[in-house]
């Protein structure tokens, strides 16, 4: 059996929607189950909740309030909770394709080594326009992942996203839940419980496999593109490396310094290159290209042709470096 176990905090706006997509799916009632937690919600979740569970009394939804705030805390609920033999986690505003549990379960018949699993996670704008700061480097500060059309093993620091992730049952009971030191709660954006629990996995030796068509589309509201968001889930991100990281040892926490360190060296000197590719292309533009229309070079010329406009060096990844604030 599959559980997918959905934890949900305040997001009446979707859930009923994510719910809505997994009932979609042609695949059979009793081969699945769905495991909502409440993590204390104070909107209207519990009745969306509701309207969905009355309006598809075929489906198995099994409904449960976690007062423990967290989403460690609510994920692991859902662990206690489920009955199937796969774990899938989604987002409370995760779309699922429509054939995404036959998918999954083929995939893991044909990928019997897969202890663990993540699939490709499209960002979908409510405002429907991409921010200009999209690029390879920045696709994950939106949750999102693409690591193209083959079956692949997430290797060395990648691993998957909480969007769109599982685990087979027998991967926890021997790796264990989530850290409930980690993780969001309520509205901080702390994290590390997902690395935490797939470097279990690795330390294992556990197969961690991405699955391209196993594909969910992940709702961003326009609050999450700006810059004061981007700074917030910085420092989420920095607190919550310095806990992950001491938990382990003093030596695991040095060594992240270095490693963010050298991060910040490596986007220093990759910005000062841009730069300077960019102000010799552009004089050289404001002279060469006037000449060839037989004219004058002015000073205007170098405001009219800019190739490395600030939105396009955005794109190409030069947010790329975040302050880890381990103090």
């Amino acid at each position: 059996m599959i559980s997918l176990i959905i934890c949900t905090y305040n997001r009446d706006k979707f859930i009923y929607q994510t719910l809505q997509h997994i009932a979609d799916n042609n695949f059979d009632r009793s081969e699945f189950e769905i495991v909502l937690v409440n993590n204390n919600c104070t909107d209207n979740t519990d009745a969306e909740c509701k309207r969905f569970a009355n309006e598809h009394s075929d489906i198995d939804f099994r409904y449960f309030v976690e007062t423990k705030q967290g989403l460690s805390h609510a994920r692991n609920r859902g662990i206690d909770e489920s009955r199937g033999d796969i774990l899938v986690f989604l987002d409370d505003d995760a779309f699922v394709r429509g054939d995404y549990m036959q998918v999954l379960r083929r995939q893991m018949e044909q990928h019997p080594e897969a202890m663990a699993f993540g699939g490709k996670i499209t960002p979908l704008f409510e405002s429907g326009e991409e921010p200009a700061w999209l690029g390879k480097w920045t696709y994950s500060w939106v949750s999102a992942i693409d690591k193209g059309s083959s079956v692949v093993p997430f290797e060395g620091n990648s691993y998957p996203i909480g969007a769109n992730m599982g685990f087979r049952k027998e991967c926890i009971d021997a790796c264990g839940k989530f850290n409930t030191e980690l993780g969001r709660s309520k509205k901080n954006l702390m994290g590390g419980e997902e690395k935490d629990i797939f470097n279990r996995v690795k330390e294992k030796n556990y197969a961690i496999l991405y699955f391209p068509d196993l594909e969910v589309q992940h709702v961003i509201p326009p609050q999450r593109t700006t810059k004061e968001y981007i700074k917030k889930m910085a420092l989420g991100i920095g607190v919550s490396e310095r806990l992950r990281t001491l938990r382990i040892s003093k030596f695991s926490y040095l060594q992240r310094i270095v490693n963010e360190m050298v991060k910040w060296g490596g986007g220093c000197c990759y910005l000062s290159w841009i730069y300077a590719a960019r102000t010799i292309c552009e004089r050289s533009c404001a002279v060469v290209f006037p000449i060839l229309c037989n004219q004058r070079p002015s000073q205007q010329a170098t405001g009219n042709i800019n190739f490395f406009n600030s939105s396009i060096i955005r794109h190409h990844g030069l947010l790329i470096v975040m302050p880890f604030l381990f103090l």
